[in-house]
């Protein structure tokens, strides 16, 4: 089993359950849906069949929405326009004065020439089309090309360093966070996160539609995400490394500097971090990976990621699942090869009955490893003590059961977490100990004469008590 997890994007390159299924066997834990593009009618669709999946014990995926945020982008053209190097022409700011002449273009930030500076680097389409500003009029911005494109209708602008007056939730992105409550997803990837207040919105929206239970990631997408990283961790439930716009907004030389920091800085805190963008994008056209590639994926898991992320290579084109089997094998790779030396993690989000289950699970790990147990067995209700044992990035495995599908579903991107429901959950300990073994028997991941570590709370009296135990097989 591998301890990273996989997250793959839904799109038309999949069809139906036959394909999901593929993905999950592949070794895919999470399905996200990308509500760029993603219609409610299809979604819902392919929730059905992960829930009946998950249900009859086939598949074990969790439900990823990520929101759309409000972007920036050019407007509709007659027909493309090409540019070359030095050519001059307005950037309009002001819709009614907008005309098509074949090099003006117009931009549906309104704030535009309120930020914009003179010699700030503008970039289109996702940094395809580079254009220097020269001069800031009240309606439009006179800028050079920096290079040669040719660019089509609505493309995306990105501002680098500029804060943009832009709200943490759109209306649309509302309509979309109520569906994911409707349909009981597990995980909202939000946005181009700038600070707290954006996480905090989303929480309280979150509330109000008795949604708490979904897990928030924060998309670390700018330099303002990277400059109130701390309290944005503290704010959230994990991290995405977001770096296809991370990559436009700040120099590119510092994308690798950034995502080590951000893992290592979400770690400490004791959250998920999960890597994003670019990881195969190759695949989306060929059926084999850059080397290149192949060493970003195996350099991420060395980071100690908890989980890393597909895009247009599981949701567009031709091989989607060859692009799960290439990743499933580079993790596994990685992971023979990797010897995490453990790190204590930050206790400032922790109750005092969390420090005290802590401990003890940091002296199951290093008793487990000491006497060379072939997994820790957790019992937990929501998730939380895998969490906790996860983020020790321990060496043995981690099997954690729980009564909760929801449950399940947060621990599919934990690191070295493998989550199960235990449909008979007794609220006496010694019972759900052998239901947990027989389990893992009929998986073939334990057999007789394996020691496991427990880690669990009993009862005495009116009180639980945390208890760490050794035991044997038999």
């Amino acid at each position: 089993m591998k301890k990273t997890k996989i997250i793959a994007t839904h799109g038309p390159a999949l069809s139906g359950e036959k394909d999901l299924l593929a993905l999950y066997d592949a070794g895919v834990n999470v399905i996200r849906f990308n509500f760029s593009h993603a219609r409610y009618d299809v979604v819902r669709e392919t929730l059905e069949i992960m829930r009946k999946n998950n249900r009859n014990g086939r598949a074990a995926l969790s439900m990823l929405l990520d929101t759309k945020w409000p972007e920036i982008r050019t407007w509709d053209l007659q027909t493309k326009q090409e540019y070359k190097t030095g050519d001059v022409f307005k950037f309009y700011t002001k819709a009614e004065l907008f005309v098509e002449d074949g090099s003006a273009l117009f931009c549906d930030y309104p704030h535009l020439w309120e930020d914009a500076f003179v010699d700030q680097i503008i970039d289109v389409d996702s940094g395809l089309f580079q254009v220097k500003v020269l001069e800031i009029e009240s309606d439009f911005l006179k800028v050079e090309a920096q290079n040669g494109a040719i660019i089509g209708s609505r493309r995306h602008v990105n501002l680098p360093w500029v804060r943009l007056k832009m709200p943490g939730i759109t209306d649309k992105d509302r309509e979309d966070v109520k569906f994911a409550v409707d349909e009981s997803m597990d995980f909202i990837a939000m946005s181009f996160v700038r600070s707290k207040a954006n996480v905090d919105e989303l929480r309280a929206y979150l509330k109000e539609l008795w949604g708490e239970k979904i897990k928030i990631i924060s998309k670390i997408e700018n330099q303002e995400g990277i400059d109130n990283l701390s309290e944005i961790i503290e704010a959230s439930d994990g991290i995405m490394v977001a770096r296809g716009d991370l990559g436009i907004e700040v120099p590119i030389e510092k994308l690798p500097t950034y995502q080590a920091a951000m893992v290592e800085e979400t770690l400490a805190a004791g959250k998920f971090t999960i890597i994003a963008t670019h990881l195969l994008e190759s695949m989306i056209e060929n059926p084999f990976p850059t080397r290149a590639e192949v060493s970003d994926i195996y350099n991420s898991v060395m980071q100690r990621s908890d989980a890393i992320m597909l895009s247009g290579e599981t949701a567009a084109w031709k091989y989607p699942i060859k692009s799960v089997d290439v990743m499933t094998a580079t993790v596994q790779e990685a992971e023979a090869n990797i010897d995490v030396q453990h790190r204590d993690f930050s206790q400032v989000w922790l109750t005092e009955r969390d420090i005290e289950k802590k401990a003890l699970i940091k002296s199951a790990i290093y008793a487990g490893e000491e006497l060379w147990v072939k997994g820790i067995f957790i019992f937990t209700k929501s998730g939380k003590l895998a969490r906790l044992a996860s983020s020790f990035r321990p060496n043995i495995s981690i099997y954690a059961f729980t009564m909760h599908l929801q449950s399940v579903a947060y621990m599919n991107v934990l690191y070295g977490v493998n989550p199960y429901l235990l449909e008979d959950w007794d609220d006496k300990f010694i019972e759900n100990i052998y239901s947990a073994i027989n389990i893992c028997k009929s998986e073939w991941v334990l057999t007789v004469g394996d020691k496991i570590m427990l880690v669990n709370d009993i009862q005495k009296g009116d009180k639980e008590i945390p208890i760490v135990e050794l035991m044997e097989i038999t």
